[in-house]
């Protein structure tokens, strides 16, 4: 039975300077493009039948290394859009508002580059995405669809998978060049595997 296959692109610099990176298209690391290429192996055991990525330079890179051809780009997989945070740690914001979580707090808008989202707005884009690419998951016989995309938005996707509100994708960690699978068992959307590193 076919699953949805969530793969968030290799390190970057600000990812590993845990910096808000929404928009801004940082290219991957060394270490970022040695993990995409680890990911052949895991992905060339499956039998893939559509490869959809972010729009993102990163998230596009890490699809070619990881040996994933003919991949359709598709904008609603982009990431969140930080606002006036981007490119700013969770530290660097909580000196200015103790406390703060990006999951309950939101962002601030920013430039006319950055304007920010509010959580329901990358919940309606995943719903989109899903809507387009998630028929026939885990039907006897299907293929396997492969996103490839970025941490905060695959989190709310699979919360919305789950059929959860898109905050809920705060219990969801996903580190840089990690592999997480959806799928469905007795007709209900569940997490088959999660945050698998090769």
């Amino acid at each position: 039975m076919g699953e949805l296959v969530l793969v968030r692109h290799g390190q970057t610099e600000w990812s590993r300077t845990r910096r808000h990176t929404g928009l801004t298209d940082v290219p991957l690391t060394e270490e970022g493009e040695r993990q995409a290429e680890a990911l052949r192996p895991l992905l060339a055991r499956r039998t893939i039948g559509r490869v959809i990525t972010s729009p993102l330079g990163r998230a596009v890179r890490t699809a070619a290394l990881a040996g994933l051809a003919d991949a359709r780009v598709a904008p609603d997989l982009g990431e969140w859009d930080y606002g006036g945070y981007e490119g700013i740690t969770t530290a660097e914001i909580r000196e200015e508002r103790p406390g703060w979580d990006l999951w309950r707090d939101g962002v601030v808008p920013g430039g006319a580059d950055h304007p920010g989202e509010r959580v329901e707005e990358v919940a309606a884009r995943v719903d989109r995405v899903l809507a387009s690419s998630a028929e026939g998951v885990g039907d006897p016989g299907s293929d396997d669809v492969v996103l490839v995309a970025h941490g905060h938005v695959l989190r709310v996707l699979t919360a919305r998978w789950l059929g959860l509100d898109g905050r809920a994708g705060a219990l969801f960690s996903l580190g840089t060049g990690a592999v997480c699978t959806l799928g469905r068992e007795h007709d209900r959307p569940v997490i088959t595997s999660w945050n698998l590193m090769p």
